[in-house]
């Protein structure tokens, strides 16, 4: 790539800028406000190493949920399958090779669905499938116990992971926005 060079008008505004600072003594912001009173360490003792915990997830207000959010559960576990491939599946780059679509099914119908299309696309050699559970539709009934919606949403990562189908599947994440998701 080439260099430009500055022109006049460029180079008044950066003397401009320059006028009104003023150079930055680092070893004068580096050091601490406060005086603190040197201890002697005995040359044998190494420094504890402290661990932060990371902070806690943020949940939204009216939350009364004990597990995190399904989002939440699905981007913190570890990345079981090949990093690239991961990673292109992420960015949207790979294309599912088949897909279920579980819309307007009840658990029952569901469960049996999924198991044999899952079963049936490892038997053929399929590699990234696409599932599809809908986002849910809210059924609470203002009752004292809180129900979660989107029963499928929750559960089938839960089926995913479970036998006959947990050993053959290395990953569950949310779909890439062109997949759908």
């Amino acid at each position: 790539m080439k260099r430009r060079r500055l022109n006049d008008d460029d180079l008044a505004l950066w003397r401009k800028v320059t006028d009104r600072t003023e150079r930055l003594n680092l070893k004068t912001l580096f050091t601490p406000e406060v005086e603190t009173k040197e201890t002697p360490q005995p040359s044998f003792a190494k420094p504890k190493a402290r661990s932060v915990p990371p902070p806690a997830p943020k949940r939204p207000a009216g939350s009364h949920d004990v597990a995190p959010p399904l989002g939440e559960q699905l981007r913190s576990a570890p990345v079981r399958m090949d990093t690239k491939a991961f990673g292109k599946m992420k960015r949207g780059k790979l294309k599912p090779e088949g897909r279920i679509d579980l819309h307007g099914m009840t658990l029952e119908q569901a469960h049996p669905a999924l198991t044999g299309f899952i079963l049936q696309a490892h038997r053929r050699g399929k590699r990234l499938v696409l599932v599809i559970t809908g986002k849910g539709k809210r059924r609470d009934d203002g009752g004292p116990i809180p129900v979660r919606h989107g029963v499928l949403r929750h559960q089938v990562p839960q089926w995913l992971s479970a036998p006959p189908l947990g050993g053959l599947v290395l990953q569950v994440t949310p779909a890439h926005i062109s997949h759908g998701g």
